[in-house]
């Protein structure tokens, strides 16, 4: 099975003139929810998925992509 990376967020949120840490100091998602999106590791669930597209003003496929196995 593949799994979900949010690479995609990072350049989203340059395009955006904001940083990782603008999610946190702006109350958007936690510090560990940040650390799990930078390091790719645990589970993000659909309310944070929400509260960055509202942030952002995008939709889920700009923040994440499912990356296959490689076989």
């Amino acid at each position: 099975m593949g799994s979900i990376n949010f690479k995609k967020l990072e350049s989203l949120l340059l395009n955006n003139g904001k940083t990782f840490y603008s999610l946190r100091k702006d109350k958007v998602v936690g510090t560990e929810t940040i650390k799990k999106l930078q390091q790719g590791y645990g589970f993000i669930d659909t309310r944070t998925i929400a509260n960055l597209c509202e942030y952002l003003d995008c939709q889920p496929g700009d923040l994440m992509e499912y990356v296959p196995d490689e076989k």
